[in-house]
């Protein structure tokens, strides 16, 4: 057992990290997390200086973890808890450069997360609100604005009465850096729509409440993005979706239905507000199907 008067300098200065990370509320996970990996660092290192430890120390501990076995996601989170640790002691004046940086952390795959089809989406939508929905008109309307129209959660509780634009079918979203953009809407949204609000309506007059937000809570006010969540995670996981299901989930899949039915890239970015096409690239599954019948319609050797 080491004791600690017999623990090296490197596993002293781990210690007093650490600390320092509790002083800045750091996570729970991120403390549990980096203590395993700097421990790990440190039995690596042994008795060695702090000059004696460069890049090529880090890459040979990174190269000892993947001999045990342990995934690009865990070797990755081992260098950022190496590259915060000297960026520590960068601070307190211990070393002067941080040879952590050097090392390039290992490429993860992309895993994009499982987009409900269109026949899952439609069976959330058609028909009644499961009993778990407490507000039905509301928590439909919910549905039908995010998987309708694409936007992101802090977009959706941001929406008040007047930014609906019933004649021309489109609603005024306010997105991030307060860029503002018009995004349409079908016969779904307009129909929840109409339901929604004479109830809206009544149950503000209850609670004697006056609110420009579309969206309200039980109690008259407005809807924040962490009721979103749980709203519809709660009919989702009732009409049979995965528990996985969040209100970004149902944007994916706008973005990519909408390219499946033969939308193109450039309208799906303006729906959407990002910036770059890439984002959009990124952010849409290209399925096969849909590969194949691009190809099929436009490569002159495939007609």
């Amino acid at each position: 057992m080491t004791t600690k008067s017999s623990r090296s300098p490197i596993e002293k200065a781990i210690d007093k990290f650490l600390q320092s990370l509790r002083q800045r509320n750091a996570s729970a996970h991120t403390i549990k997390a980096y203590t395993g990996d700097l421990s790990n660092f440190a039995v690596y290192v042994g008795s060695r200086d702090w000059r004696s430890i460069d890049h090529l120390t880090i890459r040979g501990f990174l190269s000892l973890l993947y001999e045990k076995d342990l995934g690009k996601t865990s070797v990755a989170r081992a260098l950022a808890a190496v590259r915060s640790f000297y960026g520590w002691l960068a601070q307190e004046g211990v070393v002067e450069q941080n040879p952590a940086a050097l090392v390039s952390t290992p490429k993860l795959p992309k895993k994009l997360p499982r987009v409900p089809t269109i026949e899952e989406m439609n069976t959330v939508l058609d028909g009644e609100m499961p009993e778990v929905a407490s507000f039905p008109d509301r928590d439909r309307m919910l549905f039908e604005l995010l998987y309708g129209c694409g936007i992101r959660n802090s977009e959706l509780i941001g929406i008040n009465l007047d930014d609906i634009r019933l004649s021309s079918e489109a609603i005024l979203i306010r997105g991030k850096g307060k860029k503002e953009r018009y995004v349409p809407f079908g016969d779904s949204v307009k129909a929840a729509l109409a339901s929604y609000l004479p109830v809206r309506q009544h149950r503000l007059a209850e609670r004697k409440k006056n609110t420009a937000a579309l969206l309200i809570n039980q109690r008259g006010g407005r809807l924040t993005t962490r009721s979103v969540g749980r709203i519809i995670k709660k009919i989702a996981v009732a009409k049979g979706l995965s528990p996985d299901v969040h209100p970004h989930t149902l944007r994916h899949a706008f973005g990519t239905h909408m390219l499946e039915e033969g939308a193109d890239l450039r309208s799906i970015q303006e729906m959407l507000g990002h910036e770059r096409l890439s984002t959009t690239q990124r952010y849409t599954q290209l399925s096969m199907k849909h590969v194949l019948e691009v190809y099929d319609q436009t490569h002159p050797r495939a007609k």
